[in-house]
């Protein structure tokens, strides 16, 4: 049940990389993703902790990897984990 969770959390942050959203959005959708994910991976005991935690580390995973300051541009990393800016 947990990896399902995971999985479609990741997904669910990968298709909204490909929709036109602010810095702030991008902040607030990493922030909720990582929550999701944080409580979904967490224990029962420590699901608060867990959700907390995801919520800051993809909160800065979406500022530091979300759109450019250009319009219409997003970051990209391919396989070696070179950044690179493309169109999104």
């Amino acid at each position: 049940m947990k990896a399902i969770a995971l999985s479609l959390s990741i997904a669910a942050l990968a298709l909204s990389a490909c929709v036109e959203t602010t810095p702030t959005q991008n902040t607030v959708l990493g922030a909720v993703g990582g929550a999701a994910a944080g409580a979904a991976v967490s224990s029962r005991d420590d699901r608060t902790k867990g959700a907390l935690v995801g919520a800051a580390v993809g909160a800065a995973a979406a500022t530091y990897l979300g759109q450019t300051s250009t319009p219409g541009q997003c970051y990209y990393r391919n396989s070696a984990g070179q950044r690179y800016v493309a169109a999104c």
